[in-house]
């Protein structure tokens, strides 16, 4: 039984999509509020849909503060985006968006295809080691040292892109086409954030150096 937790201030949407979830079979998990949200992220949801206007804290500062700590889909609802919205969601760890109002089979669908992907993600056990880092492919982290690197999703998506793939160079669009999908709104400019982020994480470790900049081209993993 898969986990879905609900993070809104609507009640009335709230109870519409908890009733969906609940006939399909998902135990549904709920907050009316920021700070629940944060709250719930405690037992462990294997999605999120998460409003991005709430009160005490909005959707986009709850994904800030969760995205270290949990690894599985978040999904904001809004009742409008922009270009600038979708590049601060994508930037704090977000992985898609739905626009209110929205078609509850259109939502399903979207949160069914991001357990699907995980799952395929996590199917066969490798682990790759470059100097100190090892990245496993199957527990979907990275360590140096034997030390866990605390990494958002998007972010570990990125390094084993590269890793995979080392020597290879992949520009902004391909990277983004790649981890946030063709479909997706959005804007490739969210790469380099997630690469500046990336880079900072590895430099406390001392293993900045496996993430080069191919100027004009894009970037490439160095063993």
């Amino acid at each position: 039984m898969y986990k879905l937790l609900i993070a809104d201030d609507e009640p009335d949407v709230v109870c519409l999509i908890k009733d969906y979830f609940e006939l399909k079979g998902y135990l549904v998990l709920t907050a009316r509020d920021g700070a629940e949200a944060v709250a719930a992220v405690s037992q462990a949801p294997d999605v999120i849909l998460l409003d991005i206007n709430m009160p005490e804290m909005d959707g986009i500062a709850v994904c800030r503060r969760i995205r270290d700590e949990v690894s599985c889909p978040i999904i904001f609802l809004t009742a409008r985006i922009e270009d600038t919205d979708k590049i601060a969601g994508f930037s704090a760890g977000g992985d898609d968006y739905v626009i209110k109002p929205f078609s509850l089979a259109e939502l399903g669908a979207r949160v069914e295809a991001h357990i699907r992907r995980d799952h395929r993600e996590s199917r066969t056990r490798h682990l790759l080691t470059c100097g100190t880092l090892t990245v496993d492919l199957d527990a979907r982290n990275v360590t140096s040292n034997g030390q866990e690197i605390a990494l958002a999703k998007k972010e570990y998506q990125i390094i084993e892109l590269l890793a995979v793939n080392s020597g290879q160079v992949y520009d902004k669009e391909r990277i983004y086409e790649r981890i946030w999908g063709y479909d997706a709104d959005g804007d490739s400019a969210v790469v380099a954030e997630h690469i500046r982020r990336i880079r900072a994480k590895l430099a406390k470790c001392g293993d900045e150096k496996h993430i080069e900049t191919v100027w004009g081209m894009g970037y490439k993993w160095v063993k």
